[in-house]
């Protein structure tokens, strides 16, 4: 029987990351206390598409960052086929709500920058799903859906970050100071991820602490809410398997059952 796998909400990071040991080590530590997966399904702040779009297998990486070292533009991170995962997923959606199959992109670095961390072997299939949408109650039914992977042996990862105020930062540094919004913001997510609250971090915008500046945009957020929809009871509390901060922003990862 395969064991039931999962789901998290990782900050990825940028391409740096796979240079920070510190970081890199607790994604690589995390991934060895999971079940082996039989595949990845990954929703990216990276690709915002609607209707849900699916990437291609066997695609090139997308590079969509800029200003850093060469080598990050010349890493690859080859995978086995995702096509059967994209049949099972596609299948899942209801009638009325089509799915696009992208017919040449890859991974982007929300997925292949702490994918290559922690499973470096490239060997399990990973499947990317735009985030549709940033409307917490529909990224719950979205992930929802989903669940039933969980049983396959698909690992269901929900990747941002959960503060990402790059506008607001002076200080570029990996151990930069926190700044208060950003530390406001993540003790506020905590508090309510410990308490299995997905009402009270669906209402961010109003409630959180550091808004806007801890989500000029929210993209880096919202994915946390298809991992919320994929767990067994979003309102069970998960773990919160890695926390601290980057560059002054916060890192907070979650585990749920």
């Amino acid at each position: 029987m395969t064991d039931r796998m999962p789901a998290l909400y990782l900050g990825h990071g940028a391409p740096p990351l796979l240079d920070d040991p510190v970081w890199s080590g607790e994604l690589r530590e995390l991934a060895t206390t999971l079940p082996r997966p039989k595949g990845i399904l990954i929703v990216s702040a990276h690709w915002e598409s609607a209707p849900v779009t699916l990437s291609a297998s066997g695609a090139p990486l997308v590079y969509d960052f800029g200003g850093f070292d060469q080598k990050y533009y010349r890493m690859t991170y080859r995978t086995p086929d995702a096509s059967a995962l994209a049949t099972r997923v596609a299948a899942m959606m209801p009638d009325g709500e089509p799915v696009h199959q992208h017919p040449t992109r890859g991974l982007d670095h929300g997925a292949w920058v702490p994918l290559k961390i922690m499973y470096p072997e490239g060997d399990v299939p990973v499947l990317q799903m735009s985030l549709p949408t940033q409307d917490p109650g529909q990224l719950i039914q979205l992930g929802a859906r989903l669940r039933e992977l969980r049983d396959e042996g698909v690992l269901v990862i929900g990747s941002g970050f959960l503060t990402h105020g790059l506008p607001f930062l002076t200080d570029w540094s990996l151990d930069a100071a926190v700044p208060g919004w950003s530390a406001d913001f993540d003790a506020w997510a905590a508090d309510a991820m410990a308490r299995g609250d997905v009402d009270e971090l669906a209402s961010y915008r109003s409630k959180a602490p550091g808004m806007p500046y801890a989500h000029p945009t929210v993209e880096h957020y919202t994915p946390l809410f298809v991992t919320l929809g994929a767990a067994t009871d979003p309102e069970q509390p998960g773990d919160q398997v890695i926390d601290g901060f980057w560059l002054g922003l916060s890192k907070r990862s979650l585990q749920v059952a």
